[in-house]
């Protein structure tokens, strides 16, 4: 089924998805649909196959980490799922309702955003102007900067600053903080650690955490498995365009091999 914007005849959306930028409430008794559900999905670059019949379910308000080395498919199975690559076969489900083939921002205005891999801020926009361009989503300034101050006291002191000179655990939290503002659904995280020291990686992945137990469904592309395992619900490893294994992330640590997680 390819999306054509009708869901008169899908099934009800759950609790947390948005539709039309207001919150759905799901009906009594129903059964919770997985906000973002992955079937079969095959998807290719130029004729050439890079995934092979995907299969990966994110439950509400969990942290699904997604992992495996370098070209192992990770940021292709993210392209597919935020709408950036349409998949060549299979099926992407956002609360129960079929869109495959909608685009990214078609996915954005029902609850699907994406931080992608090297971040997702206006380099030459300060803080704070990058946190006014989240005020066309939704809410108003003194709201969001209140709020991104809150989680990340560091951007209060810089807002003022270019966000293309901050540090890049800076840029990470900025990035964070913009996506929040959009109320999504469903994250989409994109090898958030790349290039952070340890301690910073450890401090967004606190945060991370922190947003996941406010509801929000999380999917973690990491290719350093140990710096998502200790918040992660589930872990799934792909291997060459493949889901070789899903677990628990204390099945997975049996499973972990340096030679193609480097971690």
């Amino acid at each position: 089924m390819t999306w054509a914007g009708n869901w008169a005849s899908d099934p009800p959306l759950p609790p947390a998805l948005v539709l039309d930028g207001a919150r759905q409430p799901a009906a009594a008794g129903v059964d919770e649909v997985a906000p973002l559900e992955l079937r079969a999905i095959h998807a290719a670059y130029g004729g050439i196959e890079v995934l092979h019949g995907i299969d990966l379910t994110v439950p509400a308000g969990a942290v699904v980490a997604l992992l495996g080395a370098n070209g192992a498919g990770k940021s292709t199975t993210v392209k597919v799922a935020s709408g950036l690559l349409a998949p060549s076969g299979g099926s992407v489900l956002v609360g129960g309702h079929d869109v495959t083939g909608a685009a990214s921002y078609d996915l954005a205005r029902i609850g699907v955003c994406t931080i992608p891999e090297g971040r997702g801020v206006f380099p030459n926009l300060t803080v704070r102007e990058n946190l006014w361009m989240a005020t066309q989503v939704r809410g108003n300034l003194a709201e969001i900067e209140e709020a991104a101050y809150a989680r990340f006291p560091k951007l209060g002191e810089r807002r003022t600053q270019l966000a293309g000179t901050l540090s890049g655990g800076e840029q990470q939290m900025l990035a964070l903080c913009r996506a929040l503002v959009t109320d999504p659904a469903v994250l989409l995280l994109d090898e958030l650690s790349m290039g952070l020291a340890p301690i910073v990686v450890q401090q967004l992945y606190e945060i991370v955490a922190q947003v996941a137990r406010e509801g929000i469904s999380i999917l973690v592309v990491e290719q350093f498995a140990q710096a998502v395992l200790g918040i992660a619900d589930r872990a799934a490893i792909m291997v060459n365009g493949e889901i070789a294994r899903v677990g628990t992330p204390a099945e997975m640590q049996s499973e972990l091999s340096s030679a193609y997680l480097g971690g």
